[in-house]
């Protein structure tokens, strides 16, 4: 398969560098002793209530700076997941994030809009890809399930060839046997097939699914959901 500071003059320079874009969740990422730094831009295009953060372990977050607006913690500051909501953020906007221990990951960032996530989020491993990706499918299949069956189409056309591969070695169209569950099953179990499946691809890692053999550009909206 193919492998294909904390300082306000800082994060006013990333703002200012980043506003063009429009997506989701800009990430700066900054060593810093025995902490780490993030920076964080707003990129959705529109203004945000709220911001998700998950670790990879345990940290306490220790410093938190917002230019544009104010986003206050929802719970305690030390933990593997935190929520910072109740204010609002502009379009371009950003946050930064100071926490301990420093060699702790964030493995998922989204900007909320009254309490649901908006835009792309910033993720960095294949259970939350595939998370993601089952919550999203859920959402627009209850929202607007053609959108959906559109996304697939084009999803399958833009993997014909290596699909038809796959089809054969199973005995059975790939698609005719995927569409069923993503048109009934639960996000839970959406996840749990699509890492199923990605492992009989041979991905071991995100960089193996985002940049091998089979493009997900087209299901790329779901994420956002």
């Amino acid at each position: 398969m193919e492998k294909k500071f904390a300082v306000l003059g800082v994060l006013v320079l990333l703002l200012a560098t980043t506003a063009a874009f429009a997506g989701g969740v800009g990430t700066a990422f900054y060593p810093a002793g025995d902490y780490s730094i993030v920076i964080l831009t707003n990129t959705v295009g529109t203004a945000v209530t709220g911001l998700h953060v998950e670790f990879d372990k345990e940290v306490t977050i220790t410093n938190k700076i917002e230019i544009g607006g104010y986003l206050p913690a929802t719970g305690k500051l030390t933990g593997t997941a935190f929520d910072f909501a109740g204010g609002s953020l502009v379009a371009a906007g950003g946050v930064e994030l100071d926490w301990q221990p420093a060699d702790a990951k964030p493995v998922l960032i989204s900007w909320l809009s009254n309490g649901k996530p908006v835009g792309a989020p910033y993720f960095t491993s294949l259970d939350v890809f595939g998370m993601l990706l089952g919550k999203g499918i859920v959402a627009m299949r209850e929202a607007n399930p053609q959108q959906l069956q559109a996304l697939f189409t084009k999803f399958f056309a833009d993997n014909k060839d290596y699909f038809d591969q796959v089809s054969q070695s199973l005995g059975m169209p790939l698609q005719q046997s995927l569409m069923p569950i993503i048109m009934a099953a639960p996000a839970e179990g959406i996840a749990n097939f699509f890492n199923t499946l990605v492992g009989m691809l041979g991905a071991k890692s995100l960089d193996d699914v985002l940049h091998g053999d089979v493009d997900f550009s087209a299901l790329m909206p779901l994420l956002g959901q």
